[in-house]
């Protein structure tokens, strides 16, 4: 069966230009929404997955979705710092960090309306289990004293958290006196300060978390069945990695569905658009279909060539709207995570999966949109066609 030529196809479309870039326009607006979802969806998973590191634990009390609904008193907090396995540093230290977490009413910087922000109280130690944070301005703070450092977003976002100023909350006032950048983690969202401070300050009897790090990282499932059988410990420990991907679906799940219904809805005006300009294009050709049914081109090569014609606008459109969702990779932006209620910064993530996704649904809408009035011109009988010329 004789095909036509792609290049007379792409010929065609050009002929059309104007129609073809307003349609392919329509096109690449619904696959710049579609894509953005995605990659924001992606953005925060990828945002607090690499919160957490491969070697880590973080022990909760049993039932706690997120860390400030988590509660560990000062005896489980002493059990769990004297179990085997736990790594220790040059010092002898054992690398462990009990940290209450909770969350504290900031005004931004750019409206003054107040945002939850997750307060950590931690140690010195804090460093060390997390590779990703370095100080980038100022200094650590001092065990024993009102002093915290700010995460760069929080730094940035937030009136009061910048190097050398001073926050107040919690009957007290504190000065900042670092900044750090934890690589575009969750832990950029957050202040963190002395543990045994921010215990007194917020009048708490208990720690929210502890998190360690193992000396053998095949020795997780031996540590967990131990902890398990303690009776004095109603907590579950999970691995770091684990626990902050599970942090991030309830938030990431409810984007990707908001945003792909939306994205389902504007995508009918599309397919609406690309079958209007596809019958156009048919009424416009009649006398050509005839021309190349006389020439010996059987209808299914009529109709494979208008439905590659559709798809080619379709993915003119695809490209568009991917090129400039990409530009949203340069963007930072916050919301309230689900879990927790505070603010998290991350930025939009484009993956090669997600541009293989976001072609497909435009190819996918060239599709619907082209294949019925291919099929009308495909059906039209050759005498017709050049009696209508």
């Amino acid at each position: 069966m004789k095909q036509i030529p792609i290049s007379y196809i792409a010929r065609n479309l050009w002929v059309r230009r104007v129609t073809t870039l307003l349609t392919a326009g329509g096109m690449a607006l619904v696959v710049f929404v579609f894509a953005t979802v995605l990659m924001m969806s992606e953005g925060i998973r990828a945002t607090l997955v690499a919160t957490g590191q491969v070697d880590n634990v973080l022990v909760l009390r049993k039932g706690a979705g997120a860390e400030i609904n988590s509660g560990i008193d000062r005896g489980q907090a002493a059990i769990i710092e004297s179990l085997p396995g736990i790594a220790t540093n040059g010092n002898g230290l054992r690398l462990l960090s009990k940290e209450p977490v909770v969350l504290n009413n900031l005004p931004k910087r750019s409206n003054g309306k107040p945002s939850n922000v997750t307060v950590r109280g931690t140690s010195a130690l804090a460093l060390e289990l997390r590779p990703q944070v370095q100080l980038k301005q100022g200094r650590m703070f001092r065990p024993g004293s009102s002093e915290i450092i700010a995460g760069q977003a929080i730094a940035s976002g937030f009136r009061g958290a910048g190097l050398g100023e001073t926050l107040h909350f919690a009957q007290r006032d504190w000065l900042v006196v670092g900044i750090f950048d934890s690589g575009k983690t969750g832990f950029d969202s957050e202040i963190w300060g002395d543990s045994e401070q921010m215990m007194a300050a917020f009048r708490r009897n208990a720690y929210s978390t502890i998190v360690f790090r193992l000396a053998d990282q095949s020795a997780f499932d031996h540590l967990k069945s131990a902890i398990e059988a303690d009776q004095r410990l109603q907590i579950e420990a999970k691995p770091e990695i684990q626990f902050y991907a599970e942090q991030s679906e309830a938030l990431a799940t409810f984007i990707r569905i908001l945003g792909l219904s939306l994205s389902v809805i504007f995508s009918i005006g599309a397919v609406v658009g690309a079958m209007i300009t596809m019958f156009a294009a048919v009424a416009q050709r009649v006398g050509e279909i005839g021309t190349l049914r006389a020439l010996g081109f059987r209808r299914t090569a009529v109709l494979l060539a208008f439905l590659l014609e559709s798809l080619l606008l379709s993915l003119v459109g695809g490209l568009i709207g991917l090129f400039a969702a990409s530009w949203m990779q340069t963007v930072d932006i916050s919301t309230t995570n689900f879990q927790t209620f505070s603010e998290l910064a991350f930025q939009f993530k484009l993956t090669p999966e997600i541009a293989l996704k976001t072609l497909l649904f435009s190819l996918f809408m060239g599709f619907v949109g082209g294949f019925i009035p291919s099929w009308q011109a495909a059906r039209m009988k050759i005498v017709d066609c050049l009696r209508a010329s």
